[in-house]
């Protein structure tokens, strides 16, 4: 009997139009009124997942949050925190210092804010420039401030910065921004143009061991769904691992089973075909 469906959001949950589907909120609402809790499993701050949990009535259920790749857990309805490891202020203010040497655009949230050295950064995509840091941080409902010195203004620790960049230069660079840090953090790509770092070890696999230790459901009760990178520990940990269609194939690989791609519903297509008595 399954007891929770884990979420990634972009790719998985919303289709290129950042929305969800009608069929797909329906069966995800039908998966809560038969006992099940749904979890959003995202590199997004906690903030930024609000309005999908509203759309599927997840405050009302007790749903979960896994928020920052993993480096903060916690109740939506209660606010009650499961988990949680930021970086040290020392690291933070490394890292942000490194990041200077390169041609990114860091970002780190503040309260309603996402602060970022650079608020008019772009990339080019499909030949014209494209605001990056503007649709990240409109996606995630914060407002843009920009710091001239981000590691001089940190002192706090950071769930998570966010690099963001042309795919093309981060794929040349990235082993160069992680070197003086290999070892003591933990640093992926979570989209072509996003490069991103987190504390040592955090990862959304190991913030689920400790939620659902704290829920008493077993991870063999548990479906999961995902599409990039960084979903692929979520895959392996949970019973069922869904890779959806659209996944990267290093996702697809290590999936117990392959849906249809996050257009064309694919959520829905798989809780039909393995949890059909859970969701009429």
């Amino acid at each position: 009997m399954i007891k929770a469906i884990l979420l990634d959001i972009d790719g998985t949950l919303t289709n290129d139009e950042k929305q969800i589907t009608p069929r797909t909120v329906d069966a995800l609402k039908a998966a809560q009124r038969n006992g099940i809790k749904l979890v959003l499993a995202s590199g997004r701050a906690d903030v930024g997942l609000h309005s999908f949990a509203d759309a599927l009535d997840m405050r009302d259920n007790g749903g979960v949050f896994v928020a920052f790749n993993g480096a903060k857990s916690l109740n939506y309805e209660t606010g009650e925190v499961y988990f949680e490891q930021a970086m040290t202020v020392d690291q933070g203010r490394r890292v942000l210092e490194h990041m200077r040497g390169f041609e990114v655009a860091s970002c780190i949230d503040y309260g309603p804010y996402m602060l970022t050295n650079d608020a008019y950064f772009t990339i080019t995509r499909d030949g014209a420039p494209y605001h990056i840091v503007e649709y990240e941080a409109h996606n995630n409902g914060f407002l843009v401030r920009e710091e001239r010195d981000l590691a001089a203004k940190v002192d706090w620790g950071i769930n998570k910065i966010l690099n963001a960049g042309e795919p093309e230069y981060l794929q040349e660079h990235w082993r160069e921004m992680l070197a003086p840090f290999e070892g003591e953090l933990s640093a992926m790509f979570t989209a072509p143009f996003y490069y991103e770092f987190t504390p040592l070890g955090v990862d959304k696999s190991r913030a689920l061991r400790e939620t659902f230790a704290a829920l008493g459901i077993d991870q063999s009760e548990i479906i999961a769904f995902g599409d990039a990178q960084n979903d692929r520990t979520m895959l392996e940990w949970a019973g069922i691992g869904v890779a959806m269609g659209n996944a990267v194939d290093e996702v697809k690989a290590v999936a117990d089973k392959v849906t249809l791609s996050n257009n064309e519903d694919g959520i829905a297509v798989a809780l039909e075909e393995l949890i059909p008595e859970q969701i009429g």
